[in-house]
């Protein structure tokens, strides 16, 4: 080999390792939506088997305190990777253009938000709910999102009476009868007033989605910024979700099983309720079942942005699909087909 030829050659594999370092990442910090729940088995399964070590990465995974809590954290650099609700990046990224976020891989087909009323209240349809009260944080999701719902089932929001709560006393709001219902995530509500002796048999649950609202819900998101630095990363991490999202399916209860190590006064019957309510409910949807996990439709996204850009008064157009949903770091859809 001539020494022009050497220098060429050494000269590419710096080039190429320099590429490779400048596009991944080895150790990434993970922050949940909430607490420790049965549906996060889908990060803790690919952590306890190792599919993401296989991937080259190191995983921290910690709690949450909301999707806002998340998106911020994530934001601000203090974790690289979230799970959170899509919808939070609307007026995220509406408010800080500067650090706009991404949504990389959506793990709930639809949306968790709901109204949630006891059945002593005696509502046969949302329509009847004109005239009750209802309890919710202020900037609860499904609160914010209720005049989509009130739309698409003809519901004059100014017949409905409001209580502001934090989210530890939502739940026991309608437990004492201090509200005819309440606004959330099926997945925390349901099961917590489960937890306290209100069975699903004495609720009556209306979840958006089922009432034409199209919304997408919670996916794994980060910076646009460290997702074109480090690309291989992220496209690593979709695939270890993947495998974990597999797995959990396969094996519910040993998926739950993997949750201890993260919270071990977890109540494992409780978080296999949980999973197996958000798994039928939005993550193993008809839509999934026929088209591919995290196959999204860039036409349902631009209606949904719609619908959260007007419940968070953020002005029409300022937040597009293409701002808070690219398809460039998932793996083939070969690979995301059930």
């Amino acid at each position: 080999m001539s020494i022009r030829t050497a220098f060429a050659a050494g000269l590419g594999l710096a080039l190429a390792a320099t590429a490779g370092t400048a596009s991944a990442q080895s150790n990434v910090k993970l922050v949940l939506d909430w607490a420790i729940q049965g549906n996060h088995a889908v990060f803790s399964v690919p952590i306890e088997k190792g599919y993401f070590t296989k991937e080259g990465l190191a995983i921290q995974m910690d709690r949450g305190f909301g999707s806002g809590d998340a998106a911020a954290k994530v934001a601000s650099g203090a974790y690289d990777v979230g799970f959170a609700d899509i919808n939070t990046l609307v007026p995220f990224n509406a408010q800080n253009p500067d650090k706009k976020m991404v949504a990389f891989f959506m793990i709930f087909d639809e949306s968790l938000a709901a109204v949630i009323v006891g059945k002593d209240a005696k509502v046969a349809k949302p329509k009847d709910l004109e005239g009750k009260t209802l309890a919710a944080p202020e900037a609860d999701a499904g609160r914010l999102l209720f005049p989509a719902f009130a739309r698409a089932t003809g519901i004059d929001v100014s017949k409905i009476a409001w209580k502001t709560v934090t989210p530890q006393l939502r739940e026991t709001m309608l437990l004492q009868k201090q509200a005819d219902g309440i606004t959330g995530f099926v997945s925390t509500s349901v099961l917590n007033l489960k937890a306290n002796g209100m069975g699903p048999d004495r609720l009556t649950v209306w979840r958006y989605n089922d009432f034409g609202v199209p919304l997408y819900g919670s996916a794994l998101i980060t910076t646009w910024a460290y997702a074109e630095k480090y690309p291989n990363t992220i496209k690593a991490i979709a695939r270890a979700t993947l495998k974990g999202m597999k797995d959990t399916f396969a094996d519910p209860k040993a998926a739950v099983a993997t949750l201890k190590k993260f919270d071990n006064l977890m109540k494992e019957d409780l978080e296999l309720d949980r999973l197996a309510l958000v798994r039928d409910a939005v993550m193993l949807t008809k839509n999934v079942k026929e088209k591919g996990i995290s196959e999204v439709d860039m036409a349902r996204i631009d209606k949904a942005l719609a619908v959260v850009s007007e419940a968070y008064k953020v002005p029409a157009g300022k937040v597009t699909a293409k701002d808070v949903w690219s398809p460039a770091w998932l793996p083939p859809l070969a690979d995301r087909k059930l």
